[in-house]
């Protein structure tokens, strides 16, 4: 868990469990408040489950970067989560990939 500079442009935020994920979003949104000029990847390999506090701070998030041209990429979601997702219509708003390599990769390629 934690966050760090993936390289000079991204971050990379390895996300804890309810109920530390939404201090660490919220650490994340001040990064990216202070910083502006960086994408963000957001691995959920240890999350199983998300409250709507949180998934208010992801799509704060998401605003922030897209307001200043960056992106946010979700990666290894579990099944339970992707539902959440699905139903409450955000799965076509969040860029989701498999594992953070993928999902890395993805923001190099595009820029």
């Amino acid at each position: 868990m934690g966050i760090q500079n993936w390289s000079e442009d991204i971050i990379l935020v390895d996300l804890p469990a309810e109920p530390e994920m939404g201090d660490e979003l919220k650490t994340v949104i001040e990064i990216v408040r202070d910083r502006g000029d960086c994408d963000v990847v957001v691995d959920f390999s240890s999350v199983d489950i998300v409250t709507s506090s949180s998934l208010s701070k992801m799509l704060k998030l998401r605003k922030l970067l897209g307001d200043c041209g960056h992106r946010l990429a979700l990666c290894s979601v579990a099944p339970a989560t992707k539902g959440i997702f699905t139903v409450t219509g955000l799965d076509g708003i969040f860029e989701v990939a498999d594992d953070k390599f993928v999902a890395l990769a993805s923001l190099q390629m595009v820029g």
